[in-house]
Order: structure tokens, then sequence, then C-alpha cells
């Protein structure tokens, strides 16, 4: 029987703990979720039927504060992968030192299935459903795959009427006019933008001779093709769910945005104001982006792209986790042997929960900050907890992965403590 994703997710505490003296308090607390719940939304369909559709809450620690984490909407959302999800971001926290516990949800369905009308039915039904279960000092979701600003605007404001007053703190991600944050869109590929950068010295390397390859060209995926290319680095490859585009000599992102965005048409194209056209590419699948010869692998897509399966293929020198869980820990074992670094997602992609707790901030305060401000602290956190981890793994001489799992366990151990282990009690 193949392992679960919460199983494969759990192996990294395993990892962790040889590392760090943790007490025995603090390894059973983190063994399972505090809260799990499962709802069934009723939808009433455009053409007057009704679907009922399953959706997930799993609030997995907070220990260190309320808990955070995404709401996605996807056909294969299950409890087990919420479940291994708000694991991810009980550790992604406390790796970047946010005051929050980690959680997450989700709806198994297709939104592209379903029309805007019907998608705000099930929004705000999912909310309905969960809303004794959350809040903002309790749970406070943001968004995540296939769900956005406007999603979460609607969730908000359905939160409004459920409690008959306004709280924006309850969510964050949301429409700027509705409380969000500046720069919340673009967090998470800006926030791997500056752990990349952070690391290039410690590695060696120069952005014009720099290769990559992006796998998912969603919100975050584009964005950090698009900050990487403008920077200097020369992107080959990019792909989203129906396959990749690959062009030895680069690829002109910011013209494949655009076309994209105006077109729905996923093509390597040389855009000069409206005028775009095709240039000389390769069309490959998204299997074959995995196997390029690059310097930089970014996963930016699901869970479980790099397995046993194709560990031995890879042949990418460093792979930067922007998805969650992208590389499994059969995977990470071959790659470690082989001499490939993976930097983690707990690491890589924190910018988008970083700037969500920024959100939560001003929301609480009244106060709201600027764009250059949201930017500054971003990039301060990032660059700070990035060479923490980095010192850590030379230190201990372990993989950037557990050197970023043992970070994260010191701060949740010393909450644990706090409160009194048995080492207190049997004095």
């Amino acid at each position: 029987m193949s392992e679960s994703l919460f199983e494969q997710a759990s192996q990294r505490l395993a990892d962790a703990i040889a590392h760090v003296d943790v007490s025995e308090d603090a390894i059973e607390r983190l063994k399972s979720p505090k809260a799990s719940l499962q709802v069934s939304i009723p939808v009433r369909m455009d053409d007057g039927t009704l679907k009922v559709f399953q959706g997930y809450r799993v609030r997995y620690n907070d220990l260190r504060g309320p808990t955070k984490g995404g709401i996605r909407f996807h056909p294969n959302v299950n409890m087990d992968e919420v479940t291994s999800l708000a694991f991810w971001m009980t550790f992604k926290c406390a790796a970047v030192n946010l005051p929050f516990g980690g959680a997450k949800g989700g709806v198994a369905v297709d939104p592209k299935q379903l029309s805007k009308f019907e998608l705000e039915r099930l929004s705000r039904g999912y909310i309905n459903a969960i809303a004794d279960f959350m809040g903002a000092d309790v749970d406070i979701p943001a968004p995540d795959v296939q769900t956005n600003q406007t999603i979460m605007g609607w969730m908000v404001d359905e939160y409004n009427n459920i409690q008959r007053r306004l709280c924006p703190a309850a969510i964050t991600g949301k429409p700027i006019a509705m409380g969000g944050s500046l720069g919340r869109e673009t967090a998470t590929g800006l926030g791997a933008f500056f752990a990349i950068e952070t690391l290039m010295p410690l590695l060696g390397m120069h952005r014009e001779q720099t290769t990559v390859a992006v796998q998912g060209f969603g919100n975050v995926g584009s964005a950090i093709a698009d900050l990487l290319s403008k920077a200097g680095y020369r992107v080959v490859a990019v792909s989203d769910s129906k396959g990749g585009i690959y062009a030895p000599q680069g690829l002109d992102v910011p013209s494949i945005i655009q076309y994209k965005n105006s077109t729905r048409t996923f093509q390597a194209v040389y855009c000069q104001d409206t005028l775009c056209n095709i240039v000389d590419h390769q069309r490959i699948t998204n299997e074959e982006l995995l196997k390029l010869d690059v310097d930089f692998l970014i996963p930016a897509a699901l869970e479980n792209q790099i397995t046993e399966s194709n560990a031995d293929d890879i042949r990418a020198k460093y792979i930067f986790e922007i998805a969650n869980g992208p590389v499994t820990p059969a995977a990470d074992a071959i790659l470690e042997k082989r001499g490939i670094v993976v930097v983690p997602d707990i690491l890589v992609n924190a910018g988008g929960v970083t700037v969500s707790y920024f959100e939560w901030v001003q929301n609480r305060s009244g106060l709201y900050w600027t764009l250059e401000e949201v930017n500054d602290r971003l990039k301060h956190s990032m660059i700070a907890e990035t060479l923490s981890i980095w010192k850590i793994a030379d230190r201990k001489q372990t993989s950037m992965r557990t050197a970023a799992y043992i970070h994260a366990l010191t701060r949740l151990s010393e909450a644990i403590e706090a409160k009194g282990t048995r080492a207190y009690f049997i004095q």
C-alpha cells in the first residue's frame, strides 16, 4: 500500500527530530492535527439542479497563535491532502517566525466547470459551513490553488453577514477595497525571489549564467518566472496544466504573460506593444520539463511532482519548491545522494503567508502600509530566515529541508515547553 500524503509529510518531522533536543510532549503534540472538519455544501446550480460539494478545513496546531492557511478549489481535494498542507503550514509559519499556527482548507471541485454565479454560491456556502470553526483570533483563511482575491472577497463578505459586523482580519488575500494588503497577490513569487537572490552568492552563481525552468504558470509560477527573467536569469522553460514551452536561448516571459492574459493562450511569443509574434521553441510535457538540464528547477504546481520514479532523471542542480510538497521523501533521498540541492517549500513559498500576516496586522490596527513598506518588510524577513536556515544546514551538515524543519521545530518546541512539559511536572 502506498503512503498517504500525510505520512510522507510526517517523515519531515522525524528527520528533524534527530537533530534537535525536544521534549516528548512536543513530539506528541505535533503528531496529529488539533481539529478537523468535513462539511457538505449544497449549491443551487444555474440550471436549477442541486449539487452537494465536499469541503474540508484542518487546524493543525495553534501553539504559536491562531492558525493560518489557504483554501483551494480542486477536484482532488480530500482530508489527507488538507491535513498534510496544514502540517506544512504549521512548520512554514514557525520557520519564518510568524505568530501563527498552521491550517488549510479546500473544496473538491473543478472551478472551471462552474459559472461565476455558481462559484460565488459555492464560496459563500463554504464559509457558511465553517464559520464557527474560523475567525481572526482562531483560524484565518487565505487564497490557494484556483482561488483568488475575488473569491476571498465573497468569503469575507459572507462571514461579515454571519457575524453581523465587519471582520476584515478574518480572511486575508482580499481585494484592496475590502481591506486587502498591497503586495499580497505577488507575495509568494516575490518571497521566493528574495530567497533565491539571498542564496546566489552563497552558491557561487551569477544571474546571467543561470538557466531556469518553472513548472506551473499560474499566479505564483508566472510571477517568479517574470521576476527572474527581468533580473537577468535565463528562463528557458515554463509550463501550465496542458504542457510546456522550451527555448534554450531563453523565453520572453513578460510577453508570454501579456499574450496569455489577452488571449487565454499559452505560447512562446515576443511582443512589442500589442503586436505579438510566435518565436522558435519546442513544445514539451510537464514531465519533460522536470527533466531538463538547467541550473534551477522551480516546481510551482501541485504536490508529488518529483517522486521515486523520476528522481533519477532530474538534471537540475538546484530545486526551489514554490509548490507545497512537490518532492516526495523517497525522491529527496535520491536527489540528496546525487548532489542535487532542494530548497524547501516551507521557506521558498513563505512569502504569501508572510504578507497575509502583514494584512492581518493592518486590518487589526486600522493602519495600512505602502507597497514599498510591505515589500521591504517581506525582503527583510525572507533574507533573515534564508540565511538562518543556510547556517543551520552548514553547521549540522544536513539538507536545506532538514535545516528548515530544525529551525521551525526549535520555535514550536519553545512554545510547547513554555506551558510545561514532563520534565517540569516531575521535578
